[in-house]
């Protein structure tokens, strides 16, 4: 096996005048990998939602009423990896052969960073941005009574800095 490659995250000038997912006449499309050899890859993903400063301690006690909010985050952002092909369109079904994710709580305000691995033809950073997204979005909803003002919005709560970090492929 070769050593990994870090691919870039933005598409080079060359490959951003092309679009790939739509044929000559603009009609999208799936792209066709099918002629491209099986490579390991691995994908990085985060991201960070912004919190009261005491909806994030009740999160550390375990004290959402809702139940225990990084683990069942934690079970969105592997189920929504596992599903991503469902939800984006021209997005191949791959499959996953692990995903992990890490937590990190500050005062106010929990990053998730969600890294996704596979055997194939295409990359899997698209798996690592909807896990991120999911688990945020998993955390923001066991959250929102306690996160909620007067008037029923949100002007504390966020999510933010959703990126890949990044993105590797290996032959084999």
């Amino acid at each position: 096996m070769s050593e990994p490659t870090e691919e870039p995250t933005q598409p080079t000038t060359d490959t951003a005048d092309k679009l790939t997912h739509t044929d000559d006449s603009g009609t999208a499309q799936m792209v066709d990998v099918g002629d491209k050899p099986d490579s390991d890859r691995r994908a990085v993903a985060e991201g960070t939602i912004h919190l009261q400063p005491s909806t994030v301690e009740a999160i550390e006690a375990n004290d959402v009423a809702k139940g225990d909010v990084l683990a069942t985050a934690r079970v969105g952002a592997v189920q929504a990896v596992k599903h991503t092909w469902e939800s984006i369109p021209m997005c191949h079904q791959i499959p996953i052969t692990n995903v992990d994710t890490e937590f990190s709580v500050a005062d106010d305000r929990i990053e998730l960073t969600v890294a996704v691995e596979t055997t194939g033809k295409t990359g899997c950073e698209m798996e690592a941005l909807e896990g991120v997204t999911t688990g945020l979005n998993v955390v923001w909803d066991m959250c929102k009574a306690a996160e909620k003002d007067g008037d029923g919005g949100y002007p504390d709560t966020r999510i933010d800095g959703i990126c890949v970090v990044t993105k590797q492929k290996k032959s084999i």
